[in-house]
């Protein structure tokens, strides 16, 4: 068999928690920017449920090796952390200090740096607000009282978009967004912390705004099918891109 050129894949990487874990779901935020991204690159899914940042911090290097020619293509790196770490101090495992979530995006943007993935390929996404009375509705559920607040959650979104200042990258900014005008951002969140259809709909929306620029040029991967030279296919299939 003739030898030929393995194909790497442009990638972005869509790092978080839960509501990042499961954007792949039917009408999830990831599924839709994937679809948009066929045949041009491999949209990945790093959410991992119940995470903080000082948690995602630590597996980072773990997801992204440097000297991994798959990782040598990364367009873009989401990075939306926020929901846990926000928990209130004495409620949750999962709380952070602000200041140490602050940190530790900026820590993880040094990270990546490093890794070879510049600030203008990385994206901040705020925790989205919090509706107490539909979370503590969950809450109970689990034999536990309310351990979020919204204007808590607004204190580390503002956090997010300081750091992101800081460290030249742009940010989504979930909480202001989704209540901007003071719309009915309930609509947004379906058991008051996590994102509903329509919530998924708006990140999906609002991030392939930011995304867009950076995945414009890219490619489509192997040619259109009718392009392929019928008689010798290998001569379309096998050439170097």
């Amino acid at each position: 068999m003739s030898k030929f050129t393995s194909i790497i894949w442009p990638k972005v990487i869509l790092f978080g928690d839960s509501i990042t874990q499961v954007s792949f779901q039917p009408s999830g935020w990831g599924a839709e920017i994937a679809d948009k991204l066929a045949r041009k690159c491999d949209v990945i899914n790093r959410g991992l449920s119940g995470y903080n940042s000082r948690w995602g911090k630590i597996v980072l290097p773990r997801l992204i090796n440097p000297e991994n020619s798959a990782d040598s293509k990364i367009e873009a790196v989401t990075i939306f952390f926020g929901a846990n770490d926000s928990a209130l101090q004495g409620k949750s495992q999962q709380h952070v200090p602000v200041h140490e979530y602050s940190e530790n995006l900026k820590e993880m943007t040094r990270f990546l740096a490093s890794a070879g993935v510049t600030a203008d390929r990385v994206l901040f996404i705020t925790p989205p607000p919090l509706h107490e009375p539909s979370w503590e509705k969950e809450c109970i559920l689990k034999g536990c009282p309310l351990n979020r607040h919204n204007s808590v959650a607004g204190q580390y979104a503002q956090a997010c978009v300081e750091a992101a200042g800081q460290c030249d990258v742009d940010v989504l900014d979930l909480w202001t967004l989704m209540q901007k005008d003071g719309q009915d951002y309930t609509v947004y969140l379906s058991d008051g912390l996590h994102l509903s259809e329509k919530g998924n709909q708006f990140v999906a929306q609002h991030l392939w705004r930011l995304l867009e620029s950076r995945v414009a040029d890219l490619p489509f991967i192997l040619p259109y099918w009718g392009d392929v030279d019928a008689k010798s296919p290998e001569s379309s299939l096998l050439c170097d891109q």
